[in-house]
């Protein structure tokens, strides 16, 4: 559940989540929630807003309040975040309590063959196993807290994260 005030900020991941949904659900890509939108994404979750039950869209909202976070080993707060600690996080601003780390967390998830947005996508990086994740938020794009770079956006399809790519599990 949604647990703070909205803070009515629509930024740039947002947006960009938004278009993708609108990409794959084959509407009219505008980067607007409008209420076709918005149905099909409760459609696709499962879960309605109005029940004040998981919401996708909050879910990326949360995460993009989180861009620029310094990286920091164990950090769970917006003073520093390690990649599980950043998605534990986040999830929980959406009432979804998840396991410490990213290892529990890959056991504990569905496996999907597609990432939709609000999925987690898993990484193998230094060590043998799921050692790194991020939130999928569509086109081929993910929001995770990075040992170089913070909270930040990364791309499925650069080099260093496609070579090390395990998987898609959804935790919802």
């Amino acid at each position: 559940m949604f647990n703070q005030e909205p803070t009515g900020y629509f930024g740039t991941v947002t947006e960009q989540a938004v278009r993708a949904f609108q990409r794959q659900q084959e509407i009219k890509i505008d980067g607007i929630a409008n209420k076709l939108t918005r149905q099909l994404l409760n459609e696709r979750t499962s879960l309605s807003p109005t029940t004040g039950e998981f919401n996708v869209m909050n879910l990326v909202a949360d995460a993009s309040e989180q861009l620029g976070v310094p990286y920091l080993w164990g950090g769970t707060t917006a003073e520093g975040f390690d990649c599980s600690g950043f998605i534990q996080h986040v999830f929980s601003k959406s009432g979804i309590q998840l396991p410490r780390t990213v290892a529990q967390m890959w056991e504990i998830g569905k496996g999907v063959d597609e990432p939709k947005i609000g999925d987690l996508v898993f990484f193998e990086t230094y060590t043998a196993g799921p050692s790194h994740a991020g939130i999928y938020i569509g086109n081929d794009q993910f929001v995770h807290s990075g040992a170089t770079s913070g909270v930040s956006i990364g791309s499925m399809q650069a080099k260093y994260w496609k070579d090390r790519y395990m998987g898609t599990k959804r935790m919802y």
